[in-house]
């Protein structure tokens, strides 16, 4: 199905039966990946006495289960400043625009120590003078590992405070990456690349420029087969009000 869509005075045309799914699937299984030390979602049939919600199990009419996660360490969420302030802050209120002209980039971290980070020199080099709404970076290597990682106590390459400054400064609302998280695994609460993004000058008392409508979506996942370039991003999220939300982000290729 090809649509005409409207963005921004700009208009795009687009084959939305040609969807790209950047996320990544939440199993109960070994398969699922697992950042900050948590052990796999739990995914099992509610019981009431003997009733047993499962049809396979002769109990019930239907499936009935409860699902246990956490957004941030089970698979590819979306999450808003309030996921590193003092107050509640909802990624539900924050996002209320789900299209984006996004620009897909590909890097190769820098090694530097005992870490491998992503520069602001690397991120300008790939964006070539453009400014989209939203950066989507896909790391390497890119295999299909990073699938079902288990990235706790990993050290897993991260985004340089000046990279997350410069992708501010660009104007870029929304923040896309392949990683468990934009900044160093144990950085001592720091938090540099979150609060150069979303200009958190204080978690405490934010500062009235603080960028409240602004996210980062960490634990996507971009197929090699997928170019570099430029697409019209679909984020779509679940109505959690919570500082985060699992979270589904479609590309779709475009011909201006």
């Amino acid at each position: 199905m090809k649509a005409t869509i409207t963005h921004n005075s700009q208009i795009f045309h687009v084959d939305l039966s040609k969807p790209i799914d950047i996320s990544m699937p939440l199993t109960n299984t070994d398969a699922n990946p697992i950042a900050w030390y948590l052990d796999k979602p739990e995914i099992n049939p509610v019981r009431v006495g003997d009733w047993i919600g499962k049809v396979s199990e002769g109990k019930s009419s239907t499936n009935f289960n409860n699902i246990a996660f956490n957004p941030h360490g089970h698979g590819t969420h979306t999450e808003c400043l309030g996921h590193i302030t003092r107050d509640f802050y909802s990624v539900n209120q924050a996002l209320k625009q789900f299209f984006f002209t996004a620009e897909l980039i590909t890097l190769k971290p820098y090694e530097q120590g005992d870490d491998w980070v992503l520069t602001k020199i690397q991120i300008m080099a790939a964006l070539e003078g453009k400014t989209p709404e939203a950066i989507v970076i896909r790391t390497l290597p890119n295999d299909g590992e990073k699938l079902s990682r288990k990235y706790s106590h990993t050290n897993p390459p991260y985004l340089d405070e000046a990279a997350a400054t410069y992708i501010r400064e660009l104007g870029i609302r929304h923040l896309l990456i392949d990683l468990p998280s934009v900044d160093k695994e144990h950085d001592e609460g720091k938090l540099l690349a979150h609060k150069a993004f979303w200009n958190l000058t204080d978690v405490n008392n934010p500062n009235a420029d603080a960028r409240h409508e602004t996210t980062i979506t960490e634990l996507i996942f971009v197929p090699d087969a997928v170019t570099d370039g430029s697409y019209l991003l679909n984020l779509q999220i679940a109505s959690f009000e919570n500082d985060a939300t699992p979270s589904k982000p479609i590309l779709y290729a475009t011909n201006q």
